[in-house]
């Protein structure tokens, strides 16, 4: 499956960026997940494999492991990369909501007309016209695909630290085995070396020292140290081709371990992320929501939204502040467009500007925390 974000190229062969839809590319994301967890299981339990049965892989099994494990990095890459387009989709369009929202804090040049007649029909009308647009509603389908969002991530983090860890333990192992096995081999050429050096004396001395047969004595012992060279020769041969065939594999399972250590490291990065965009989005809630109006609340709880539970507990007891939360949500955005940036945006909050400027709320739109 394919998380890339283009579709199409235009007449000049750049290509173009495909509409964006939440739900279309949380099914992408849910269903390469699901693809990625038997996968992972599979690489894991094939590296426990290869160190219990000693390393029986024989060359066709390394072309079949190696697809599969080249197939599952590639395609975890893809996931954290739709995961990332989903956060910053969020983000985006929590910027348009908090963009309606400022455009309720003030009148249009309608209200201020009837407000030169009557300032009653003039806040009448104003308090209509915030009521007709479901900003509160938008806010609460954001909060719901928060949570479903940081569900997914967390999901897929737990799964590549645990095979992480499972996956490096056996590395471990059969890299200390294969490390025993190049001193092995180094001891081996040592003891090749050594015998065909005596072999080559006792070789010299025929002929020179003794009779006939003290002659035929060295030359038996001159065979029995070559034969013994070569047979130490071939089992050396036999060490090495086995450690280039080990490596070969140990490559692979260490761009496994790195390519789920990598994956962990990108999902704490967006889960840091939506956590603080959801504070955000709650602040903006606090700001819309008017306790006096009928249906202007929604419910919102840690039972209803248990994967983002931490800001929503701060919201449950009032303890979310706009300007604690300001250098957190531009240290997490820096941090995201440094990991990600293909889905860096252009709604990031101005420098020295507030997330949720309260001075500019009317007198009739001021923060009135609701009854929980």
């Amino acid at each position: 499956m394919n998380g890339s974000n283009f579709v199409a190229i235009d007449s000049l062969g750049h290509p173009v960026r495909k509409p964006f839809s939440f739900d279309m590319q949380y099914e992408a994301a849910l269903a390469l997940a699901e693809e990625l967890r038997p996968e992972a299981k599979l690489c894991a339990d094939f590296i426990a494999e290869f160190a219990r049965d000693n390393a029986q892989a024989d060359d066709d099994r390394f072309l079949t492991e190696n697809g599969r494990f080249q197939g599952f990095v590639s395609n975890g890459a893809n996931l954290t990369d739709i995961l990332a387009e989903l956060v910053s989709g969020l983000d985006a369009m929590t910027v348009k909501v908090s963009a309606d929202l400022d455009s309720f804090r003030g009148l249009t040049a309608g209200e201020r007309l009837i407000g030169k007649i009557s300032r009653q029909r003039m806040w009448r009308r104003h308090s209509a016209r915030v009521r007709a647009a479901p900003v509160v509603q938008r806010l609460a389908d954001l909060l719901s695909k928060s949570n479903s969002l940081a569900g997914l991530i967390e999901k897929h983090r737990v799964m590549a630290m645990e095979a992480h860890k499972s996956a490096e333990q056996k590395l471990v192992d059969i890299v200390d085995h294969r490390r025993r096995l190049v001193d092995e081999i180094d001891i081996a050429r040592m003891r090749i070396r050594e015998l065909n050096a005596k072999a080559l004396t006792t070789q010299g001395r025929i002929g020179v020292y003794g009779n006939r047969a003290e002659w035929d004595r060295m030359e038996e012992e001159r065979r029995v140290l070559k034969a013994e060279a070569d047979d130490i020769s071939e089992n050396e041969k036999r060490m090495r081709d086995d450690s280039q065939r080990r490596e070969r594999f140990i490559g692979l399972f260490e761009m496994f371990v790195d390519g789920l250590n990598r994956q962990a490291g990108l999902c704490n990065a967006l889960i840091r992320k939506v956590m603080i965009d959801t504070e955000e989005r709650l602040l903006i809630y606090i700001a819309q929501v008017d306790t006096d109006v009928p249906g202007s609340k929604v419910r919102i709880s840690t039972e209803i939204y248990p994967d983002i539970a931490g800001p929503i507990s701060l919201f449950e007891r009032d303890m979310l502040v706009p300007q604690e939360l300001e250098m957190r949500k531009r240290d997490a955005d820096a941090n995201f467009h440094k990991r990600f940036p293909a889905f860096a945006g252009d709604h990031d909050v101005e420098e020295g500007a507030p997330l949720i400027d309260f001075t500019k709320i009317s007198s009739r739109l001021r923060i009135r925390l609701p009854h929980r």
